[in-house]
């Protein structure tokens, strides 16, 4: 360690100084914030007000909302299936290896759209009922993850 390499200790030092405690302190009289104006003065005004006309933040215009509690569910139908071979396993994985979806997002649901001809044992987040019905009829087994 040489005299050229100290260092204050990592938060001892701080950028903050007493205002306004006469001219030894190199802040006083005027305390940093100039001669007079409204920003001199206390109870100057809050951030974003502009002097009394309409601030930016009410003039543009509002619509809807987004409710962040909404789950993004991926919608497969039955058709997509046929690519499968009979007896296979359908899960996610299998799904995005078959470049049928790409991003689960939030979940899979399987929809009754199309005709399954196949049997296949089907593994995602939700069905509908006319989906769960076509996989069942043919002898496979729809399970939920």
């Amino acid at each position: 360690m040489e005299l050229s390499n100290l260092r204050p200790a990592e938060g001892s030092r701080h950028n903050d100084f007493r205002r306004g405690r006469g001219h030894g302190s190199g802040n006083g009289k005027t305390a940093g914030k100039g001669h007079k104006g409204q920003k001199a003065r206390s109870g100057a005004p809050r951030v974003g007000f502009e002097g009394g006309q309409m601030p930016l933040y009410r003039r543009i215009p509002k619509r809807g909302f987004k409710n962040r509690n909404t789950k993004e569910i991926v919608a497969v139908n039955v058709s997509v299936l046929e690519r499968f071979e009979d007896g296979a396993t359908v899960d996610v994985n299998a799904l995005i290896e078959a470049g049928i979806i790409k991003n689960p997002r939030d979940g899979v649901k399987l929809l009754g759209n199309g005709v399954l001809t196949k049997k296949l044992n089907v593994k995602v987040d939700a069905y509908s009922a006319s989906a769960k019905e076509k996989i069942e009829a043919l002898g496979g087994t729809a399970e939920v993850m």
